[in-house]
């Protein structure tokens, strides 16, 4: 199990650090810098949450712009990231994209749990809809 990358032991497929009153984190949070939460559909409701907000509140919609505030280039390989998601999403890294429709975002979050997790992505559709559904 300690060899799972941090994401998947945490139950948090996007490696959302702490900062914000998630729902459904764990009540014991063991990791000092990102959230654990109490199962995938709640890290996959975080990050449903904050890449909505992205687009609502900041008007994100590239692939581009929504990685280069999810993961700054202060401590990320940003270019990389920003790539490697277009290309899964098989989209330009600056078309607009709506993350208000169910395949947008359960692409993007696919793409992002592979990128923050070492390529690996135990989870699917299934946890995905519980977390959108918890919204």
């Amino acid at each position: 199990m300690s060899n799972l990358p941090r994401g998947i032991r945490n139950n948090n497929p996007g490696n959302i650090r702490h900062g914000e009153p998630w729902k459904g984190l764990h009540p014991e949070q063991t990791d000092k810098s990102f959230c654990r939460f109490i199962g995938p559909e709640w890290g996959y409701r975080a990050l449903f949450v904050l890449m909505r907000t992205y687009e609502r509140k900041y008007g994100l919609c590239s692939v581009r712009d929504i990685i280069n505030r999810y993961a700054p280039p202060v401590e990320n390989n940003t270019e990389g990231y920003i790539q490697r998601v277009a290309k899964e999403l098989n989209v330009s890294p600056d078309d607009c994209l709506s993350v208000m429709q169910k395949d947008v975002l359960f692409a993007l979050a696919e793409a992002i749990t592979r990128v923050e997790n070492a390529g690996q992505q135990p989870w699917g559709i299934a946890e995905m809809q519980k977390g959108l559904d918890l919204l």
